[in-house]
């Protein structure tokens, strides 16, 4: 039995295709393609390493720099004192990159946490602000917060002239617009005091091209034909409250003044109301210098009616403001010696308007020339030391209302 059961098994039967009997130089070229390919799927999945390892490195490193992390914050005192600007409308994240960038704190983030229901933050102002590189994010809140870490900042009152005038009488001396600017300029940065020098501005107002200074096509006429004297730029710089940089060059403030300035002017409607008097924008920022210096607010529009009716009948103005403006003086009266010298502004001897205004006019005596009071007046005159003045258009009056003048004690010049 046991020989007949192995004789009936059957034959196992070959599955799939005969296999293809290959040469020793085919399996070896088979070999090297296998391993080729193991090496670039290993090269693969290392490259694909090296890309998660950096892209994770360089995600937490963004990561980090935008929005923090714990403990990612400076500490100690600081490295240097440097000087940041704040922009219109920046918010405290906008602040915060700025801060960042200049390397003043270690992460907006942590500014931002920092600064987090500081109301001194919210509410600050535009301008430039002195801190310090590597400072705590609390440490940048504080001395932002601080008004006394303000600098560059500029206010020019109404009627200041280029250079510096003294008071005759009592030897007083008002800074002039050069003068503020430089003080504006000084800051403290590690103990060493820097300021731009007015002479500095002074030399760069007479010599860069008027393009170069910010000056608008509308004055570049007047200010050209001045050549290099450095008062060709008075009044274009607007009085009013301004943020300079205290780092920036002489040619660079005077021209981010001037442009401001310029702006100024014409969104108030100087181009217009120009045409309108058939007069240049110049001439009415003259005017208006004039009406700055030769009266008091109440008499404004009265002013610049006498200056535009003696200009229509060709008359000389005759204003001791424009005699002692070429002096760089504060005088009520003039001499004979002074009204007689030939300066570009000497109204005495020069006909029409001086060639410059003569200091930086305020909004009201502009709106006064771009809109002067209805009347015939020729001749103004101060009669007592409140200020009341006398209009009249004829020449004996006048004389007159002078003589009151002296009778009051009032030392001022007769129109």
């Amino acid at each position: 039995m046991a020989d007949d059961w192995h004789n009936d098994r059957a034959e196992p039967l070959a599955v799939g295709p005969p296999r293809r009997r290959m040469t020793r130089q085919q399996r070896a070229r088979e070999a090297r393609h296998r391993r080729r390919r193991r090496t670039a799927a290993i090269a693969a999945v290392a490259m694909l390493v090296v890309v998660v390892i950096g892209a994770v490195f360089l995600g937490s490193r963004m990561w980090h720099s935008l929005f923090g992390g714990s403990g990612n914050d400076y500490t100690g005192e600081g490295v240097n004192d440097v000087v940041i600007q704040i922009h219109d409308g920046d918010s405290t994240t906008a602040i915060g990159k700025t801060l960042q960038e200049g390397k003043v704190v270690a992460t907006i983030k942590a500014f931002v946490d920092a600064a987090d229901g500081n109301t001194a933050i919210s509410s600050i102002q535009p301008g430039f602000y002195k801190v310090r590189t590597e400072i705590p994010a609390a440490d940048a809140v504080a001395r932002l917060a601080d008004p006394g870490n303000r600098v560059g900042k500029l206010v020019i009152p109404e009627g200041r002239q280029l250079d510096d005038v003294s008071d005759v009488k009592t030897n007083a001396v008002t800074d002039g617009i050069f003068s503020l600017i430089s003080k504006a300029t000084c800051v403290d940065l590690d103990g060493d005091r820097r300021c731009v020098p007015a002479q500095d501005l002074r030399a760069a107002a007479g010599a860069a091209a008027p393009a170069a200074l910010g000056v608008p096509q509308w004055a570049t006429g007047p200010v050209t034909a001045l050549g290099a004297d450095h008062r060709r730029l008075e009044g274009l710089i607007a009085p009013g409250t301004w943020n300079i940089d205290p780092s920036g060059t002489p040619q660079d403030i005077l021209s981010t003044l001037i442009s401001s300035s310029a702006g100024q002017y014409e969104r108030g409607g100087l181009l217009t109301t120009a045409a309108s008097l058939n007069m240049s924008p110049y001439q009415i920022l003259t005017v208006a210098s004039l009406v700055q210096r030769e009266a008091k607010p109440q008499d404004f529009s009265k002013v610049a009616r006498v200056i535009y009716n003696r200009l229509a009948e060709n008359r000389t103005l005759e204003f001791d403001s424009t005699v002692n403006y070429a002096l760089d003086r504060i005088e009520v009266a003039t001499t004979d010696g002074d009204r007689a010298q030939a300066t570009p502004w000497n109204t005495y001897v020069r006909p029409g308007l001086p060639a410059t205004p003569i200091c930086s006019p305020g909004q009201p005596a502009l709106a006064a020339a771009e809109q002067p009071e209805p009347g015939d007046w020729l001749y103004f005159v101060t009669i007592d030391m409140q200020g009341t003045t006398l209009f009249t258009r004829e020449y004996e009056q006048h004389l007159a209302n002078i003589e009151l003048a002296r009778r009051n004690g009032v030392l001022d010049s007769a129109r």
